[in-house]
């Protein structure tokens, strides 16, 4: 059995058996591996995303919470790639970390022989990247998922940002809403230091810092829309 397979097994077996908890020594034995790479294929899993919760001590192990995981998907090989397709397109947006977690999850939850022609279809399709578009002193990758857990949690984030004049500030912001458009994604908030609400480039987020303050709860139709020029915007399309 090779590693994608495993993984794939290895999620199927502690939904079946959750709540009951499995040791690493008996899934070990059972896909004849090391303990240790058991331990490690787990891991992977929880970087993933995969809710897999590890109990030690003398009647530890694994388990799996059912309620937030999914069970084996109906998706064609094409589908699959499709969603793929789609969430590779979120690279540089505020949800980009959990995109991939996203996807992980839906490779996971088909079936190995599935999985595998969705992954061989994949290997034949390329995006096409300008590699002038990354300006220098890119911001960190932490930028983005901080982004998103501040929309999430409605908190105060705090920014370093660059504008086009390249002058630097530090500023608090109350997130409201995110926008997206062909030259990259956008914040919308209310800026405290501006006093007013404001659309921040997320490409030219230096550094991004959540602070314990919820904010204020603000419609994005009273604070002037939150489009760039000459942009027409529409809702995300959610069903």
């Amino acid at each position: 059995m090779n590693r994608t397979d495993r993984l794939y097994a290895l999620v199927e077996e502690l939904r079946a058996r959750a709540p009951r908890r499995v040791s690493a020594r008996e899934l070990a034995a059972r896909y004849e591996v090391s303990v240790r790479t058991i331990e490690r294929d787990i891991g992977a899993l929880q970087e993933a995303g995969v809710p897999i919760f590890a109990d030690v001590g003398r009647n530890g192990g694994y388990t799996l919470d059912k309620s937030r995981t999914l069970p084996p998907l109906n998706f064609t090989p094409a589908e699959a790639v499709a969603i793929a397709i789609v969430l590779g397109r979120a690279g540089g947006s505020p949800f980009a970390r959990s995109a991939r977690t996203a996807l992980h999850k839906i490779v996971t939850a088909m079936s190995a022989a599935d999985g595998a022609t969705a992954r061989e279809l994949a290997g034949r399709i390329r995006f096409l990247a300008d590699p002038s578009a990354a300006e220098p002193g890119a911001r960190p990758a932490t930028v983005p998922a901080v982004l998103e857990e501040a929309m999430s949690a409605r908190r105060v984030v705090r920014l370093t940002y660059v504008d086009r004049d390249g002058a630097e500030t530090e500023r608090e912001v109350e997130p409201v809403a995110f926008t997206g458009a062909s030259r990259g994604w956008y914040l919308f908030g209310w800026c405290r230091l501006r006093d007013d609400s404001r659309v921040f480039r997320i490409d030219r987020v230096r550094r991004a810092w959540l602070l314990d303050e919820v904010a204020p709860e603000r419609r994005l139709e009273d604070c002037g829309g939150g489009s760039p020029p000459d942009y027409v915007m529409r809702p995300l399309e959610f069903v």
